[in-house]
């Protein structure tokens, strides 16, 4: 982990520098990148030609997985299967998650509305369910049962009539038995052992036996991702995720065990996974502590090799001059993770503008929000929760507005519209509203 003491101007330039530029290395270079998206248009293009014969091609390619495209959906006796194997300890865990992530997720639902004014004009909004949505859920390094009641149960909440799941064959040339499982449990449509950018061409462009979508949520990798940007055209996506990430603020009074815990958990992502502890100047013994406890801690992890790539690259400890420069550097930073463990959590809070989600307090580590809170875990990263949020019932459902317009209002409001229109250039509007009122001569003359 690296160090950055702030002691001037020109070392808070820095700490910013090194925030926008974190993930840069060779690896993620500009011939790195164009080599993804070659990769991922190809695949695309493949699909789009050749449907379901391509993605088995791609799945026996990259999942080493032969398989027939008649066989890409798990039949709902091996979902069932697996369900009702499951151990009824996970089960009932599962089940408590889920029910908090609807609770929470449910208090989000708008409603439609209309008013009527005194002439009798309507005005309203109508929100609808949007019919029919992708979810993928990874299966490489891991399988995530979390990441189907995430995507699925706001789906479900928002009143989606179909929702497809689709995953790679990772797991004995299959899905893991507790995501199928937990996919059951959350209502999922239809479940299918497919993954990579070749499945999410196939739920933007549809194929004989995979139907196309609406829109497509859930994370993935670096290919995924650059799937979902892609046919973005044809199909709404929830975000463009980049590594996870986290930032915890901490005094002099944070117990060093939690904050290394908190480090550790978020780097044992991946190797890109950012982790982060901003503290002040008046506090900084604290980051020895916590050093000492992250060298100590990581002998035992089994994802060792990973966190500590992660955090030899992608990990800091920020020394501010003040708790001012700790609000503007968190604000800057717009952390996918909050995680503030000082004293009085909520006055930092309350200064707090760009966060995917805040965890207050020494009690809250991020793996509750991960797992039972209920709060949705698909949040913004690199950056993008300074104008983008977390994953909610809403970006399944959509608005339509609408007008109706009396006589009365149309003649009164006439002139305003015309002149609008005649402004813009666009004459053929003013006459939309000149022939539908009265002395629409005298108008347009004048």
């Amino acid at each position: 982990m690296r160090t950055f003491q702030i002691q001037t101007d020109s070392d808070l330039n820095q700490v910013k520098q090194w925030i926008t530029s974190r993930y840069s290395s060779e690896e993620d270079s500009k011939d790195s990148t164009d080599s993804v998206v070659k990769t991922v248009q190809w695949i695309i293009n493949t699909v789009k030609k050749n449907g379901d014969t391509a993605i088995a091609e791609f799945t026996s390619r990259f999942d080493g997985v032969l398989i027939e495209p008649q066989e890409f959906e798990i039949s709902k006796q091996e979902i069932i299967k697996s369900f009702n194997a499951l151990d009824p300890k996970i089960l009932k865990i599962i089940e408590t998650s889920a029910e908090n992530i609807r609770i929470f997720h449910s208090r989000n639902l708008r409603n439609s509305w209309e008013e009527t004014l005194d002439d009798g004009t309507i005005l309203g909004q109508k929100i609808t369910p949007i019919e029919k949505v992708g979810v993928y859920v990874p299966g490489g390094k891991a399988f995530y049962p979390s990441s189907v009641l995430m995507n699925v149960i706001p789906a479900q909440v928002a009143g989606v009539k179909e929702i497809i799941m689709v995953s790679p064959p990772s797991y004995n040339g299959t899905i893991h038995p507790v995501v199928l499982a937990t996919a059951h449990l959350a209502g999922v449509t239809k479940v299918f052992r497919i993954g990579g950018a070749q499945s999410i061409a196939g739920l933007a462009y549809g194929t004989e036996h995979i139907p196309a979508v609406d829109k497509i949520t859930g994370p993935g990798n670096i290919y995924v991702a650059t799937a979902k940007t892609m046919v973005r055209d044809i199909v709404d996506i929830d975000c463009e995720a980049g590594p996870s990430e986290v930032l915890v603020i901490a005094d002099g009074n944070a117990n060093p065990d939690f904050i290394a815990s908190e480090l550790l958990a978020q780097a044992e992502h991946d190797e890109k996974a950012c982790s982060v502890l901003i503290t002040v100047n008046a506090d900084k013994d604290i980051i020895n502590k916590v050093n000492k406890r992250l060298e100590y801690f990581l002998e035992n992890l089994k994802r060792k090799d990973i966190i500590e790539e992660s955090l030899n690259n992608y990990g800091a400890y920020i020394i501010a001059r003040d708790w001012d420069e700790v609000i503007e550097l968190t604000n800057y930073f717009a952390p996918e993770h909050l995680n503030i463990q000082t004293e009085f959590p909520r006055k930092i809070e309350e200064k707090i503008k760009n966060a995917g989600v805040i965890m207050l307090g020494s009690m809250t580590p991020v793996a509750v929000g991960d797992y039972i809170a209920g709060p949705n875990h698909i949040l913004p990263t690199s950056r993008r929760a300074r104008f983008s949020s977390p994953l909610t019932v809403e970006d399944f459902r959509k608005v339509s507005n609408y007008i109706f317009y009396s006589q009365s209002r149309l003649q009164n409001q006439a002139e305003d519209i015309i002149s609008f229109a005649e402004i813009e250039g666009l004459t053929a509007h003013a006459f939309s509203v000149e022939i539908r009122t009265e002395n629409r001569r005298n108008i347009r003359n004048e």
